[in-house]
């Protein structure tokens, strides 16, 4: 149970009153949005071949956007992520990698290295760490190598490739910390694992997603929207529904780099036609990995931007780097000055009070750091999650229509469905999509953290553009109507007793969630147990 005597309660508290909106910045991105049903638009519901992973740096997204341990609003508007070039791959590392469903033996699989190390249920601290190698990246490798292998072999793991770490490797660990609501910190501390010098390419980036290029209006689309240096240091974005922020870093100890281009696909790359625009969504890679100088605009402006810079090492030297996010209205005087360290550790302090309060003071210090790491796990995998069906069957009115027969081969009972909000997953790169029955899971053990979440999270899943209307919870995008475990009523039941003592518990929740379970539950009885024995 969350203490009342923490800082973290408070911003909770506040949050859930709606006195202050802690909750609009977090780790929402997702780690993987190719491939996913949402994007798939071919005839035969081909979703890992149609929306490939080599298509990810230079094709824009529909439903969604990725990253290497990103940031964004909880509209996913604009983005935060890092790209990472160690000199010798041939494109830039923006993402993480794995295999598809039948690339892997055992189905998708991510082959990287990375940690989520810790949060707070507000996200107003947050730290991660990515290990990237000195040495290319062995994606054809794993590729091969996994597929050589059977469903009785074990899988290999990007640690089982001879000379993958044998130089040594790049340890990236991003912290967020917020000053406000509206105002993130951002470090990241890059140190160089290895008795050798070494260089690496670093590009913190900020774009907008894009919800322009759809011909459709409403909550999830918006006119173009504005983004433009103001200084050598410091970048303006404006967006309609979110505002207009400041996102600068601290240029001092670094010649920094300004790169800009527009959140579009190629289409001359991928599909041998002209593009709409001079400046497409994989300029980075052309300019830095290609050297294509006329990638990027000149113009300082556009709907996706980079700092660049190149970092040398000596043997195991750590190099920071220190940016931020805030809102215009917000923005101070001096962004880095002593407050900005200030800030940062202070956030840290009450993260370990947080959870000082929040697990038992019997569990010994070991067991302590495991279970701080598991909830900083289980926070890091919130995500940005949208997808209306409807819209997805009938095909936007700019873009190409939908085969036909299209709406036949998946999800078509289910079109009042609209989901637009951040929801937590099972995981953000092997399974970017909610799966009911783990997110009742994850909720009861989100109880112990954060009590009001949780129960939004329940509640969410029964309001009326989630729930069919034959009372049927959805399960997830691959088969909105598989057949889950039962487990939704339970993870309600367990919530509602962690709200409080007997007889102060709150009887509002469980009156909400009361009557659309009775519809599950008859659900369940007329669909799955004809013979009435009411074993599920």
């Amino acid at each position: 149970m969350r203490s009342q005597a923490t800082a973290e309660y408070i911003r909770l508290t506040e949050s859930e009153r709606r006195s202050q909106h802690w909750r609009r910045w977090g780790p929402f991105l997702p780690e993987r949005q190719w491939g996913t049903v949402r994007e798939d638009y071919s005839p035969d519901g081909s979703c890992w071949t149609y929306f490939p992973y080599e298509h990810s740096r230079s094709r824009v997204y529909r439903w969604g956007e990725d990253g290497l341990l990103g940031w964004c609003d909880r509209k996913c508007r604009l983005c935060f992520g890092l790209a990472l070039w160690n000199y010798k791959d041939s494109h830039l590392k923006e993402k993480l990698f794995g295999l598809t469903g039948p690339q892997g033996n055992h189905g998708e699989d991510v082959k990287e290295v990375y940690y989520y190390l810790k949060a707070l249920p507000s996200f107003a601290y947050a730290q991660a760490a990515y290990c990237y190698p000195k040495e290319a990246f062995p994606y054809e490798r794993l590729v091969q190598g996994n597929g050589a292998r059977t469903l009785l072999d074990g899988e290999l793991e990007l640690w089982d490739l001879p000379g993958v770490f044998d130089n040594g490797y790049f340890d990236v660990v991003i912290t967020y910390a917020k000053g406000t609501p509206n105002d993130t910190l951002i470090q990241i501390d890059v140190r160089n694992v290895s008795d050798t010098k070494a260089e690496l390419a670093v590009i913190p980036m900020l774009w907008f997603r894009n919800t322009w290029d759809w011909g459709r209006v409403g909550e999830a689309f918006a006119p173009l929207p504005k983004m433009y240096a103001q200084s050598d240091s410091m970048v303006c974005a404006t967006q309609d529904t979110l505002g207009s922020y400041r996102f600068c870093i601290d240029g001092s100890p670094h010649p920094w780099e300004q790169l800009w281009t527009n959140n579009q696909t190629n289409f001359e790359l991928l599909f041998g036609q002209k593009n709409p625009t001079p400046f497409s969504k994989d300029a980075f890679h052309r300019y830095l990995v290609d050297g294509d100088s006329e990638a990027v605009s000149k113009e300082r402006s556009g709907t996706k931007m980079g700092f660049s810079v190149a970092l040398q090492f000596a043997p195991f030297e750590t190099q920071t780097l220190r940016m931020r996010l805030v809102h215009e209205s917000e923005f101070p005087s001096d962004p880095f000055s002593e407050s900005f360290e200030r800030t940062l550790n202070r956030r840290a302090q009450e993260c370990e009070e947080f959870y000082r309060q929040a697990i038992h003071p019997s569990v010994p210090q070991e067991h302590r750091q495991i279970s701080e790491q598991a909830y900083a796990g289980l926070l890091w995998t919130q995500q940005f999650y949208y997808f209306s069906v409807r819209e997805w069957q009938e095909g936007d009115p700019t873009q190409p229509p939908p085969a036909k027969g299209r709406s036949d081969i998946r999800n078509r009972e289910w079109s009042h469905l609209y989901n637009m909000d951040v929801i937590s997953m099972p995981d953000k790169w092997e399974y970017p999509w909610y799966a009911a029955w783990d997110s009742a899971f994850h909720m009861v053990t989100m109880g112990d953290l954060d009590t009001h979440f949780a129960k939004e999270q329940l509640i969410l899943f029964l309001r009326e553009w989630y729930m069919h209307p034959n009372g049927q919870i959805p399960a997830y995008e691959w088969k909105l109507s598989d057949v889950n475990p039962p487990v939704h009523a339970w993870a309600c039941w367990q919530v509602y007793k962690m709200t409080g003592p007997p007889k102060q518990r709150d009887k509002v929740f469980l009156a909400r969630v009361f009557q659309k379970l009775l519809l599950n539950f008859t659900w369940w009885v007329n669909r799955k147990d004809p013979r009435g024995r009411h074993v599920f």
